[in-house]
């Protein structure tokens, strides 16, 4: 089972747009140092939305190739679409990834019953790990506790990003699903919660600038520590706040090239972190005693 800090890496781009390949690499080996547990390739993070399906490929096999299997690679490779969903997700294995992220199907606006079919079918297509993605904030598709409870029973179906922010809800989801079926956060604010009651890990925009103190507070935070693992989160929560003044990843991938880890690079419609919020992340790097 894949646990711990698993970093919802950026794509890094050159000012014209272009995948940067060579910080590409350096930012892997940043996290490998830093202590973090495993990278998740062209998430929403990644800007999986604007890459095109070579670009995409491209990603994850370089991730893949540099990671040399120091620390699990997960891919994302979900769609709204169940045959590009199962296109991407075949590529990913070719590739060598160890798993995939699956986001529920954006816009369409499937029935529960929809997402279970759309689920079942790309795990059914392509033998390697799966993990579901539930984030309605951006989606407009909430996927139900009881349909992912029905996922479970597919053997290759190994665990949930919960970006819902809901704890009530995820603790219901970990409570009720098989003991090897893992829960992991998609929302920094409350991951260590999640993980003091069950969760497995969490997958982090934060850990983008803060890689050490994430995975810090989830190593503490899956082994029951709660002090410690609260006291390491309270340090990096205002990135947590705000490294979200605007829609992800603009904020993050600003931050990540104020720390001089890549270039200002980012594709439309997503634009450059507005002036007047700047100094807001600039501050926030600073409080949590990141900034350069």
């Amino acid at each position: 089972m894949i646990t711990g800090s698993l970093v919802a890496l950026i794509t890094p781009m050159k000012s014209n747009g272009d995948v940067d390949k060579q910080k590409l690499d350096e930012l892997i080996e940043f996290h490998l140092e830093a202590g973090t547990h495993g990278i998740v390739a062209v998430g929403t993070t990644g800007e999986s939305a604007t890459l095109t399906y070579e670009e995409h490929a491209d990603v994850i096999r370089q991730v893949v190739e540099t990671v040399k299997g120091r620390v699990p690679v997960i891919a994302g490779t979900g769609a709204n679409s169940t045959h590009e969903a199962i296109d991407l997700t075949q590529r990913a294995k070719q590739a060598g990834a160890d798993a995939c992220l699956l986001v529920t199907p954006y816009y369409n606006k499937p029935t529960q019953e929809g997402l279970y079919q759309h689920f079942k079918a790309i795990a059914e297509a392509v033998d390697i790990p799966q993990i579901l993605y539930n984030v309605p904030g951006r989606t407009a598709c909430d996927m139900s506790n009881g349909t992912v409870l029905r996922l479970t029973g597919i053997a290759n179906i190994v665990g949930i990003k919960d970006a819902t922010g809901d704890l009530s809800r995820a603790k219901e989801l970990i409570e009720a699903a098989p003991s090897d079926f893992a829960v992991y956060s998609g929302d920094d604010p409350t991951a260590v919660g999640l993980m003091l009651l069950g969760g497995k890990g969490n997958i982090s925009v934060t850990a983008n600038v803060a890689p050490k103190q994430v995975a810090q507070a989830a190593e503490a935070a899956i082994a029951g520590d709660k002090n410690t693992a609260e006291k390491i989160d309270q340090s990096v929560s205002i990135l947590h706040e705000k490294l979200f003044v605007e829609s992800n990843p603009i904020p993050v991938k600003w931050a990540c090239a104020e720390l001089g880890l890549c270039d200002f690079g980012i594709r439309l419609p997503l634009t450059v972190l507005s002036n007047e919020n700047h100094d807001i992340v600039r501050e926030a790097l600073t409080q949590a005693g990141i900034a350069k």
